[in-house]
C-alpha cells in the first residue's frame, strides 16, 4: 500500500498542452497540483510535485524526476494530473495495467459527489506491445502505483468548462478525498471549522507557537490530559466555533445516532466530519456537529412581474400566467379592468420556494440532489452566473 504521493502537473514551459475557452492546460494542471499538494501535506501524507512552476519537463526527464523523489517501490502514488480536449464531457481516470482500479474508482465517486460526470476509468495497452501501458506516465514508473486523472473537457459542450474555471479547487478536494481513503489516512475538510489537523511531526508546542496561542490553552479546550498526539487528530484552538457547526461532549448513554436526531443531522455526516471509521463514541469524546443537514426557512412565494403590451388584457394575461383575472386585480389592488401599456403587474406563481443556507462542503449538485431538483434550475431561479457558491449564501428551492 502506497504512504507517498508524487504529484505531476502534466505538460508545462513549451508545452502548453490543450487549449480552449479561456483554459490552458499547462497553467490549470499546475494550479490543481499546486492545491493537491498542500492538502495532501495537511492530512499528513509526504507528498512531492515534479514542476512547481511553468518549465519544460520532457517525458523521460519527467518519470525520471518522479522516481527520484522516493523511488520504484510500490509505496509510491503517482497521481498525474491532466485537462481533456476533443469535445467530450465528463472526467477520466485511467489506471496503470500492474494496478487494480479501486483508487480510480473512490475517484471517479468523489467526482460525482463534487457534480462532474465521469465518462470512465480505464487501462489502455500499448499497440505495438498489448504488455505495455499506453500512456509513458504509467508506462515508465515500474512498481509505483501510477494513475492519469483528466478533469474533464476543455472544450467540451456541457458543464466541463464552468467547472474547471470555477469549481477545479472543489474537483480536487475530491480527489484528495479519494487518496486519504484509499491511504487509510483521517480526511477532514480544508480549514475544518477553524480546527488544527495533526500532521505528522507536530507537537503540542510547535502548533501552540504556530497559532499564537499556549500548549495548556490547547490542553484545555480539547479536554486532553496528556501530551500525545495523533496524526489526523482535530483540536480547537480557540473559544469560537464557525456558524454551521457545533461542539459536543459524549455522555454516558448516548450514541451516534441519539445525537444525530438532537441536532437533527444525519450519522453519517457526523462521521464525516469526525473522521469516524465506527459508531462506537467514549464519554468526554468531543463532537464537530454541523448545525443541519437541511438548515431550511419558511416557505415564501416568489412574484413574477409582467408588463402590459399594447392589444393585452387582464383575461389574456391571465390565461398566460396559469392564474385568474380576480387574483392579479386582489393582488394589484386593481379596481377595474382597464390597462394602461408599460404597466406594470405582479403575477403570484403557484411555485412555493423554501430558501437554503449553503454550509461547508455543499455544491450545486450536492443541493440539488437533497432537494429532488435540477443544478439548472437552481440556476434560473437564483439567477447565478456561476456554479461557485459561499458559505452562509441563502439559495430559493422549489418545494
Amino acid at each position: 500500500m502506497p504512504n507517498k504521493v508524487v504529484i505531476d502537473p502534466g505538460h508545462g514551459g513549451a508545452d502548453s498542452g490543450a487549449i480552449g475557452n479561456g483554459i490552458i492546460e499547462k497553467d490549470l494542471t499546475l494550479k490543481i497540483s499546486q492545491y493537491m499538494k498542500k492538502r495532501l501535506e495537511d492530512l499528513g501524507i509526504e507528498t512531492s510535485i515534479t514542476r512547481d512552476s511553468d518549465i519544460t519537463l520532457e517525458p523521460t526527464n519527467r518519470t525520471k524526476k518522479v522516481q527520484e523523489f522516493y523511488g520504484k517501490g510500490s509505496d509510491v502514488l503517482v497521481v498525474s494530473n491532466h485537462i481533456n480536449a476533443g469535445g467530450g464531457d465528463g472526467a477520466e481516470i485511467i489506471y496503470a495495467l500492474r494496478n487494480n482500479d479501486k483508487l480510480s474508482s473512490l475517484i471517479a465517486k468523489e467526482f460525482i459527489n463534487n457534480g462532474q460526470n465521469v465518462r470512465k476509468y480505464y487501462q489502455r495497452r500499448l499497440p505495438s506491445d498489448s504488455s505495455k501501458d499506453y500512456y509513458y506516465m504509467l508506462r515508465n514508473t515500474p512498481n509505483n502505483e501510477s494513475i492519469i486523472v483528466e478533469y474533464g473537457f476543455l472544450d467540451g459542450s456541457g458543464d466541463d468548462v464552468v467547472l474547471l474555471k470555477n469549481n477545479y479547487e472543489q474537483l480536487t478536494e475530491g480527489v484528495v478525498k479519494a487518496i486519504a481513503n484509499y491511504l487509510n489516512v483521517p480526511y477532514s475538510l480544508p480549514n475544518s471549522n477553524g480546527l488544527y489537523i495533526v500532521k505528522k511531526g507536530d507537537t503540542l508546542w510547535s502548533i501552540a507557537r504556530l497559532n499564537n496561542t499556549t500548549v495548556d490553552e490547547i490542553k484545555r479546550l480539547n479536554n486532553l490530559k496528556t501530551n500525545s498526539l495523533t496524526i489526523g487528530q482535530q483540536l480547537i484552538l480557540n473559544e469560537t466555533t464557525t456558524p454551521d457547526t457545533n461542539t459536543y461532549t459524549v455522555e454516558s448513554g448516548d450514541t451516534l445516532y441519539k445525537i444525530a436526531n438532537q441536532y437533527n443531522v444525519s450519522v453519517d455526516k457526523i462521521k464525516e466530519l469526525n473522521n469516524l471509521n465506527n459508531n462506537i463514541l467514549s464519554v468526554g469524546q468531543k463532537l464537530i456537529i454541523p448545525s443541519s443537514n437541511y438548515p431550511v426557512e419558511e416557505p415564501i412565494e416568489i412574484k413574477n412581474y409582467y408588463i402590459v403590451k399594447p392589444g393585452d388584457t387582464l383575461y389574456q394575461i391571465a390565461i398566460k400566467s396559469n392564474t385568474t383575472v380576480e387574483d392579479i386585480k386582489k393582488q394589484n389592488n386593481l379596481i377595474s379592468n382597464t390597462l394602461t401599456i408599460g404597466q406594470q403587474l405582479q403575477i403570484p406563481t403557484k411555485t412555493q420556494y423554501t430558501t437554503y443556507t449553503v454550509i461547508n462542503g455543499d455544491s450545486l449538485y450536492s443541493i440539488a440532489r437533497k432537494f429532488n431538483t435540477t443544478v439548472n434550475n437552481l440556476i434560473s431561479i437564483n439567477n447565478l452566473a456561476t456554479t461557485n457558491l459561499s458559505i452562509g449564501q441563502k439559495l430559493l428551492i422549489p418545494s
